[in-house]
C-alpha cells in the first residue's frame, strides 16, 4: 500500500459565509482607499489648486468681468430724489444701458438718460452719493456711482426747436404738441416756464417728469450751457427699474414722440 502524500498543515479555516477572503491592503492614514484625500493633480496630471486659491481666482474674474460690464454694457444707479416721479422715485435702483448709443448712435426725444453734470447742475438732494456698507464697497471698484450725475428725460434733441407752451398749455417739438399724460401726473403743468430754444447739434434739451420738482434745461437757460446737455456726457439709456421689487419695470419710449419730425 502507498502512503498518501503529506499535507501540510494550514492551520484552523474561518467560514466565510461563501465569499473569498479579502486581498484588499488597508488604507493608510489619511487616504480613502488607495487614493489621497488631497487632490495635488487631475487626471491629466496638472496640479491643482488649493480651495482658497480657486475661490479667490473665481472673485477676482467675477470682479473683472463686472467692470468690464459697468464700462461697456450697463451700470446701476440709484434715484436720490423726486425729480423723476412717478417714473421712477425715491430710492428706486435702476439699469442704465450704454449699448444703444455706441458708434454713430445718439439719444432720442423720449429717452430717459443719466448724464454727468454739464456744471453747477447738482445739489446734494440730487447727487447719488452711496448710503450703506454694500454701496461703500462697490465704490472702491468704480461699481457705484459716488455723484455727479442726474437722470432726465430728453425732450428735445440736436436742431429741434423746443417750445412752451402752446395756448392749451402743451410742450412743442418743431411744432408738434406733446401729449405727455403717459409719465406726468394728472393735473401737472407740463412747464410753469416759457421758452422757445433751438437745440444745438451734440446737444440735448432734457427735463424731469416732476417738472414743478425738476433742476432741468428749464432753470439752466442762463447758464453758460444756456441748459443744454452735451450728448458727450451721456452715460446710458435708463431700460429697468428693478429695485425694490414692488417697482420692477422695464421702461420704454412714450408713444407721443413718435410723431415728432424733424425741421
Amino acid at each position: 500500500m502507498t502512503d498518501a502524500p503529506e499535507r501540510p498543515d494550514r492551520g484552523p479555516v474561518t467560514p466565510t459565509s461563501g465569499t473569498a477572503p479579502s486581498s484588499t491592503v488597508p488604507a493608510e492614514e489619511g487616504t480613502v482607499g488607495s487614493r489621497p484625500s488631497a487632490r495635488p493633480h487631475d487626471r491629466r496630471g496638472r496640479k491643482q489648486l488649493p480651495v482658497w486659491q480657486e475661490m479667490g481666482l473665481l472673485l477676482g474674474l467675477e470682479l473683472v468681468l463686472a467692470i468690464v460690464i459697468k464700462a461697456f454694457f450697463m451700470q446701476a444707479f440709484y434715484i436720490p430724489s423726486g425729480s423723476m416721479n412717478d417714473t421712477l422715485v425715491f430710492n428706486d435702483r435702476i439699469l442704465v444701458q450704454k449699448v444703444s448709443y455706441w458708434g454713430s448712435a445718439s439719444p432720442s426725444r423720449g429717452d430717459i438718460v443719466v448724464f454727468s453734470d454739464p456744471g453747477g447742475w447738482l445739489d446734494e438732494s440730487e447727487s447719488p452719493q452711496a448710503r450703506n456698507p454694500v454701496a461703500k464697497a462697490l465704490e472702491v471698484f468704480g461699481l457705484f456711482p459716488t455723484g455727479g450725475h442726474l437722470v432726465k428725460r430728453v425732450i428735445g434733441v440736436g436742431g429741434d426747436r423746443v417750445v412752451c407752451c402752446d395756448k392749451k398749455g402743451h410742450v412743442r417739438v418743431n411744432g408738434t404738441a406733446l401729449r405727455e399724460k403717459d409719465y406726468l401726473k394728472p393735473g401737472v403743468q407740463p412747464s410753469a416756464i416759457t421758452f422757445d430754444v433751438k437745440v444745438p447739434e451734440g446737444y440735448l434739451w432734457v427735463m424731469g417728469d416732476n417738472r414743478p420738482a425738476s433742476a432741468d434745461s428749464r432753470l439752466h437757460l442762463g447758464d453758460p450751457g444756456g441748459g443744454f446737455v452735451p450728448e458727450e456726457d451721456v452715460v446710458g439709456k435708463v431700460f429697468a427699474v428693478v429695485w425694490p421689487l414692488g417697482h420692477f419695470a422695464f421702461l420704454h419710449r412714450p408713444d407721443t414722440f413718435a410723431a415728432v419730425g424733424s425741421r
